[in-house]
Order: C-alpha cells, then structure tokens, then sequence
C-alpha cells in the first residue's frame, strides 16, 4: 500500500497538539517533548516520505559529515538561563514623575537657532516647551 504524502500532511494540519505528538510516535518510535503545531507536523511528513522513497543516501551522509568536521557545530545544548526573581515588595500605582533629564537646560532658559535663515526661539518651561505661543508638555508628542 502506497502513501499519499500530501494528504496525510493535510490530514496533520487538522490534529490537536497531543494527537500529532500520538502520531509522531507512531512514525518515529519514540516520545517527544515538542509542542509546537508546525514542527511536529513538519517532522512527521519528513519521516513519512523518508520511509516511503528512502533515506538520504551514504554518499551524501558522508559529505555532510566531512562539511560537519569543517566547522563549529555545537554539540550540546545551552544551559537554561533562570529569569531574574521578581523583587517582593510594594506595587506603586499611578503616575511615575520621570527623572530630570540633565541634557535640558534648566526653566525659563531660551534655546535659539537660525534655520534656513529665519531665527527660531524655544521657550523652556517648568515641564516642557513654549514655541510660537504653542505649549508642549515634555511626555506629550513631538511638535
């Protein structure tokens, strides 16, 4: 009996996680930890069509190997980075005022430059920018 590769991966893309798991033992032989949809499904179909038309051939296990020794191949995983242990404490609520930011000059300072030819003056202000009358708090938008 033949197998349709392609409607056994169409019947795939319809399986649960944990019925693809099912099947990827059926096909594999043995357990897997995977639980992600595409992968699984993209093993299972592999295996399938390398039982039905063959494996890659010795010649070219050979070359992969020799392409294998010319570089650097981990050969192990990395270790698992624990994430940092969230602080215990008290969880502050509403708003935050934001540091001053020490590249602004101080208040009531006046910043002047000439651009294309026409002179121009930015107030600054206690918490953001007066230009042509127009005030701009510093967390708002750009003007």
């Amino acid at each position: 009996m033949t197998i349709n590769v392609a409607k056994e991966v169409a019947t795939l893309r319809h399986m649960t996680v944990s019925e693809l798991r099912d099947r990827y033992q059926e096909v594999f032989g043995e357990d897997t930890n995977a639980r992600n949809k595409q992968w699984l499904i993209k093993r299972i179909a592999w295996k399938m069509q390398a039982n039905i038309e063959g494996d890659i051939s010795q010649r070219a296990r050979r070359r992969a190997a020799e392409l294998a020794r010319g570089t650097d191949i981990r050969t192990t995983a990395p270790k698992a980075i624990k994430p940092a242990p969230k602080p215990t404490g008290d969880t502050v609520t509403g708003f935050v005022q934001p540091e001053e930011d020490n590249r602004l000059p101080p208040p009531r300072s006046e910043i002047e430059r000439v651009y294309k030819g026409e002179k121009i003056v930015v107030l600054v202000l206690d918490n953001g920018f007066e230009y042509e009358g127009a005030i701009k708090r510093q967390r708002d938008a750009i003007w």
